[in-house]
């Protein structure tokens, strides 16, 4: 007996016209994948991350949320918060901090909905499965939208690539900690369990 299988891509990529309310219905009621919508359209399906990229993942989040506890400057948000760029594609950063005044700008039904506004800081954290290609294109994509800073963490080739508007993309090997410069004032991201 020979079984057949299929082989899919880890993230399916599709065309298909939602409006931005269908879009956000569409993810209310499919919990279990992430999705994202490039600035063309293109629906992005996502499977969730194996559970060693979700149990590192939460250690950015951990560290972050603690220091914005402690500075109240802005708000911290998870890989299941949802954002609509300028450009007007939806993204979830893997972990994101928006401004306060920014924040409190929006209105409660934007801020309940996927918020109409690009995070002032970014991070990326690289699942197994992840083009690396297509983590740095989503990294350009939210510095041209207005992030002033994010950073994009390679555990596969044990390196950070940081971005920061008008500048070149500066790449670490294996540090052992990052800091959240003008942006985050005070803030340093502890990689040993991490990387």
């Amino acid at each position: 007996m020979v079984t057949a299988t299929t082989t899919l891509p880890s993230i399916l990529k599709l065309k298909i016209d939602l409006t931005d309310e269908q879009f956000f219905q569409m993810c209310q009621k499919n919990r279990d994948y992430q999705f994202e919508r490039t600035a063309s359209g293109e629906l992005l399906i996502m499977p969730p991350t194996g559970s060693e990229t979700g149990r590192r993942n939460v250690k950015i989040t951990t560290q972050l949320d603690n220091w914005n506890s402690e500075s109240n400057l802005g708000e911290v948000f998870d890989s299941s918060a949802g954002f609509k760029l300028p450009n007007g594609a939806d993204r979830s950063p893997d972990a994101s901090w928006v401004k306060i005044e920014r924040w409190n700008a929006l209105t409660p039904e934007q801020q309940e909905k996927f918020a109409p506004i690009c995070p002032d800081f970014v991070v990326e954290l690289r699942s197994p499965s992840d083009s690396l290609k297509d983590l740095q294109d989503k990294m350009q994509e939210y510095i041209a939208n207005g992030a002033q800073l994010g950073w994009l963490i390679d555990r596969k080739n044990k390196r950070v690539e940081i971005y920061r508007p008008g500048k070149d993309v500066e790449i670490l090997d294996n540090p052992n900690s990052l800091s959240g410069e003008a942006v985050l004032p005070g803030f340093v991201l502890h990689l040993q369990k991490i990387m």
